[in-house]
Formats: structure tokens, C-alpha cells, sequence
């Protein structure tokens, strides 16, 4: 049985027909004065308001995903605008000696993105709405030329 929305909740998936969200890195720069303090690397995303809640309200059907109940009990909600806010782990700070912090952060955001395409397809499924067949192994729409680089995507560089 394909579940109907209301207008209000179709406009707060944010995309058409199916649900929008965002898994992002933000580079926070830290001003103090007239100089920089420090460069903090942080990971995080917006989740669209209709997925955010009917994920909650059939919490039971992820009693075994801790990745998706996790976000749940961490999500903060901002607005309409920018739905459920999450953030993962704790901001890196980004100095010359960890080079890594790129790379941890790229890997970060892999997983809140798997989580969040766990959620949206829950919610596809619901709806009654096809998964996309030109997707690539990692969730990105199929490109020529592009292959992850020690698993991270060219995208990001």
C-alpha cells in the first residue's frame, strides 16, 4: 500500500517526488582579532523533515540499525528550511601535522550519507517510489572517468 503525504508534508522532503537531504564537511575558520586562531574541520547534515519523522515514527523497523537510531537521538530541529540537524563525532582541528583529517572527516561523511539513503529509501519504499538503477557501488549517480582514490571520490578534490 503506497502511503499518501499531505502538501506540507511533500513540501518538507525538500526534493521531488522523493525525499532531499544533505551530509556535508564544513570548514569552520576560527577569527580572533585580526588573525586566525584555528581551522576546524566538522561533519554534518541536514535531514529533511517528513524522512526525520516517519524514520521516528516507525522506529521499530530499524531496532537493529544502531546507525539509523543513532541519528535519531542526536538530531537537533532547527526549521522547516533545515530540518533535523546532525553532526558526527567531534570537530578535527586542522593543523599541518594531521594531513589526515581530510580523508577522516571524507569518511565521516560516507557513513552519515549511508544513513541517511537507509532512511530515504525507507521512506521511497513507503511512498511507493522506484530506487534509482544509475547508481554506482557508493550511491553516486554514474559518471564516466570517475573512480574513488583510497576510497574517497574525485568529487571531492
Amino acid at each position: 500500500m503506497k502511503l499518501k503525504l499531505t502538501k506540507k508534508e511533500k513540501d518538507l522532503l525538500w526534493g521531488d517526488p522523493g525525499p532531499y537531504s544533505e551530509a556535508k564537511i564544513v570548514v569552520n575558520m576560527r577569527i580572533m582579532d585580526d588573525g586566525v586562531s584555528r581551522v576546524m574541520i566538522e561533519v554534518e547534515g541536514n535531514i529533511n523533515p517528513t524522512t526525520f519523522r516517519m524514520v521516528e515514527a516507525n522506529k521499530e523497523h530499524f531496532k537493529n540499525d544502531p546507525d539509523v537510531l543513532a541519528l535519531l537521538e542526536t538530531a537537533e530541529y532547527q526549521d522547516e528550511r533545515d530540518g533535523y540537524l546532525v553532526a558526527i563525532g567531534e570537530p578535527a582541528e586542522l593543523t599541518e601535522a594531521k594531513d589526515g583529517t581530510f580523508k577522516a572527516a571524507a569518511k565521516k561523511q560516507q557513513y552519515l550519507k549511508d544513513t541517511i539513503f537507509k532512511m530515504h529509501r525507507f521512506v521511497m519504499q513507503q511512498l511507493g517510489l522506484p530506487f534509482s538503477d544509475n547508481l554506482d557501488d557508493e550511491g553516486w549517480v554514474k559518471k564516466s572517468g570517475d573512480t574513488p582514490k583510497d576510497g574517497i571520490p574525485s568529487r571531492y578534490f
